[in-house]
């Protein structure tokens, strides 16, 4: 099967999902969407109430920060891939327990396998946990952390930079830096340990003032 054939499957498989209880309380099954070929994937915690009853990812009001966000950066929500970890919307947003993160694993990790990302930019501490699971959120974001295989960049999830204008600047910070991070991706400067912050290592030769 092709990327796109393996994908379509996936996206059936979750639309019929009845591996954990959300299934019982969801409207539908979030999927994710966009550019397959996108070298940049966005990666979330859970479908919200917008996102359970259209069947798409970020398309309420963090959605709407997000698409502002890339735009900034040069980039549509159509050129990037966006999804969760959680595909069921867990009732009134509570937060998602682990043996649903469980239950969703395979999906997205048979997503990004097909995909091959170079950049996996994960939105809040429960899509950083996945890959990274000691990761702090507020010690790792904006951080270019390379673990099993991706190249992983923490920042804080739209969400939560509605609620908080702190976090709400340190999203945009983090964000207008996602270009130079993609950038020394593919120039493969990574430390010989396998994790790196090239922002805080090539702050000279990058510019940022950091």
């Amino acid at each position: 099967m092709d990327k796109k054939a393996i994908l379509e499957q996936i996206e059936k498989n979750v639309k019929m999902c009845q591996k954990c209880r959300l299934y019982k309380t969801a409207k539908h099954g979030v999927p994710g969407e966009g550019n397959i070929e996108s070298e940049i994937v966005f990666i979330g915690e859970a479908p919200g109430q917008m996102e359970d009853e259209t069947g798409r990812p970020f398309v309420g009001r963090a959605g709407k920060l997000l698409e502002a966000l890339l735009k900034e950066i040069g980039y549509t929500r159509e050129d990037v891939w966006i999804g969760n970890i959680i595909k069921h919307r867990p009732p009134e947003n509570r937060d998602p327990l682990p043996d649903e993160i469980a239950a969703c694993e395979p999906y997205l990790a048979m997503q990004l396998k097909a995909m091959e990302p170079l950049m996996v930019i994960t939105l809040g501490r429960f899509a950083m946990n996945y890959f990274y699971s000691d990761g702090r959120i507020t010690r790792d974001r904006g951080r270019l952390i390379k673990i099993a295989g991706f190249n992983v960049y923490p920042v804080y999830h739209p969400a939560a930079a509605l609620r908080n204008p702190q976090m709400a600047l340190g999203l945009k910070e983090d964000f207008l830096k996602i270009p130079t991070v993609l950038k020394y991706i593919k120039e493969d400067l990574q430390k010989p340990d396998g994790s790196t912050d090239l922002l805080q290592e090539n702050k000279d030769q990058i510019g940022l003032g950091l």
